[in-house]
């Protein structure tokens, strides 16, 4: 007997983007993301504006979804959704919007845990693409988060290491705002850094006890060093642009990539992949598959379109989460902040 599909509404919005998809079985059939360009003029993520563009878009983002999915609202099966962490306007309007379709339709209503979600899209069926073998090692870095993280099971999962103050994106950002570029600037440097003389300036790399992370000295360091060029050289940072942006990124990477290696050695674990918006960066992504050929890794890369947040990614782990019944009530609150390891039921 032919089981059947199970089809899973999944909806993303933690910060700037609101993001819905619909999944069957393990495939994706949708994933319609809404940007929020009025963040631009201000430099980054102002949470008031955010959560009132998510109500302005989250109902016009579902109903793309569905119809690029060619469904009808009746045949879903599940609502997944982003409880935390993030910010709390955004993802008020997110859990709202799911608590209430859930109680329309009558389905189950899932709260998924955002960081499970970035690690959790490796297992999208996408073309017959690899998978993660358990047990493996995710580097899952954003602008919120820089984590080393152990999968032993789909759901069961450990921090090893993690930033113990700034995340490498918010390094990203903010050195692209020292350098003059608008908001988000991380793209915009791995746009110059294509050109430019990686080993040409020399930034600090913060010693940091066991397999944890640190980024503020960093931004210190950069801050300083352009301040200091600045006084001798009004031009200096366009003089010298892409060189800046080729030296700041690989230290970046450096830092990274040395904390993911001592913990593959010391676990002895070759299955590692990485996750989060900063994935999406091309010097992480060719750096991790060159450490794939000298260290007899076997390294998992995903889409560009998974990197950042996306719906698609809260729905596969709604999926996992659906097959062992984990379901959430009415009574269910959006979190701000939400422990990593905590019991996702």
């Amino acid at each position: 007997m032919r089981q059947k599909e199970t089809i899973i509404l999944g909806i993303e919005s933690s910060c700037d983007d609101t993001s819905a998809a619909i999944l069957k079985n393990d495939a994706i059939l949708s994933n319609i993301i809404a940007g929020q360009d009025v963040h631009k003029e201000y430099g980054g993520v102002v949470p008031e504006l955010a959560s009132r563009a998510h109500l302005q878009n989250i109902i016009p983002v579902v109903d793309a979804a569905i119809k690029k999915a060619k469904i009808k609202k009746e045949d879903i099966d599940a609502i997944a959704f982003t409880k935390g962490p993030g910010l709390l306007g955004s993802l008020i309007v997110g859990t709202s919007f799911a608590k209430t379709f859930a109680l329309a339709m009558d389905i189950p209503l899932i709260d998924v845990n955002h960081m499970y979600g970035h690690v959790l899209a490796h297992f999208i069926n996408d073309e017959n693409k690899p998978m993660p073998k358990m047990p493996f090692l995710c580097l899952t870095v954003s602008g919120g988060h820089t984590q080393i993280v152990l999968i032993k099971d789909y759901l069961d999962m450990k921090i090893i290491g993690t930033t113990i103050d700034d995340a490498a994106g918010e390094a990203f950002d903010k050195a692209a705002k020292m350098l003059g570029f608008p908001y988000p600037g991380g793209p915009l440097i791995d746009k110059f850094a294509k050109n430019g003389d990686a080993d040409k300036f020399q930034f600090a790399k913060p010693r940091v006890p066991d397999y944890n992370f640190s980024f503020s000295g960093l931004k210190t360091s950069i801050l300083y060093f352009l301040q200091k060029q600045e006084k001798e050289n009004p031009d200096f940072i366009k003089e010298n642009l892409e060189d800046l942006c080729a030296s700041i990124q690989k230290t970046i990477v450096d830092i990274l990539l040395k904390q993911l290696e001592k913990v593959a050695k010391n676990l002895g674990i070759k299955e590692i992949a990485i996750a989060g918006g900063v994935s999406a960066n091309s010097e992480l992504r060719k750096r991790i598959l060159e450490y794939q050929e000298k260290l007899d890794w076997q390294v998992y890369i995903p889409r560009f379109e998974y990197c950042t947040d996306n719906a698609a990614m809260i729905a596969i782990t709604g999926k996992f989460m659906l097959e062992k019944e984990l379901f959430a009530d009415q009574s269910i609150t959006a979190l701000a902040r939400m422990p990593f390891d905590a019991d996702i039921c």
